[in-house]
């Protein structure tokens, strides 16, 4: 149980702090745009599927393996639907027209140092070495490539808004492969890789939050981002006449 303690409170203070950050930018946004009222709906949200989270992996929810699909991917394909939802409706697009594009592409620096806790884990033999950047995770460049992308494409505005486009996708590969690992890790009849130890550990609390959190929280932003870049003249306009910050 101790050597969970290091990467385990690593893992929650990064979630809440990314929580934190996009509780703070919605309220921003919203006030913005004067709908606070109308967003105080999709703000609880955030919090009940927390709550749900935390209380569904303390009973051992999802680290029963016995059947297929593995249950932490219900956590990262559950928000997945209202995501989309929301970057397509009137009231989503509305939205979008108001962030900043920095923002969404700035806060995938985080994804550095989910891969750190990630290696953390890893030196305690807590994961597997496919789950890292020592084995087939490359997703730390998401986080990596953010700050040059977001600098020069929305800050300085010297790079072509195609780079964003392109970071978006790539990050969205990323994210893909290591859900692809992390699922063909788990001790399920899909099993790929045999190596010990299997992939247990994020149904765990708090590791749930990575799946149920902040995989979620990564292909959002790059979904919004996307829509912002590709979703019409009326967002597109709003992204190139966005001042830099």
């Amino acid at each position: 149980m101790e050597n969970k303690v290091t990467p385990g409170v690593a893992m929650l203070f990064l979630t809440v702090l990314c929580l934190v950050l996009i509780l703070v930018g919605l309220q921003r946004v919203l006030k913005s745009t004067g709908q606070q009222q109308g967003g105080r709906g999709g703000i609880l949200l955030l919090p009940g599927w927390v709550l749900a989270l935390t209380i569904l992996s303390l009973t051992g929810f999802f680290s029963d393996f016995s059947k297929l699909p593995p249950r932490p991917g219900f956590a990262i394909l559950i928000p997945l639907p209202f995501v989309l939802y929301f970057a397509f409706s009137k009231k989503g697009t509305q939205l979008l027209k108001a962030v900043p594009p920095h923002w969404l592409i700035y806060i995938q620096v985080f994804r550095i140092f989910v891969e750190l806790i990630l290696w953390a884990a890893y030196l305690r033999n807590l994961l597997p070495v496919q789950m890292t950047f020592e084995g087939r995770n490359f997703d730390i460049l998401s986080g990596l490539l953010a700050i040059p992308v977001g600098y020069f494409c929305f800050t300085r505005k010297s790079w072509s808004l195609a780079w964003a486009v392109g970071f978006n996708i790539l990050g969205l590969l990323l994210l893909l492969n290591i859900i692809v690992v992390a699922m063909l890790s788990m001790p399920t009849p899909l099993r790929h890789f045999m190596n010990e130890p299997a992939n247990t550990l994020v149904g765990e609390f708090p590791f749930i939050y990575l799946p149920g959190i902040l995989v979620p929280l990564a292909y959002s932003m790059h979904i919004f981002s996307l829509r912002q870049l590709l979703g019409g003249k009326a967002i597109a306009s709003s992204v190139r006449s966005e001042p830099g910050i």
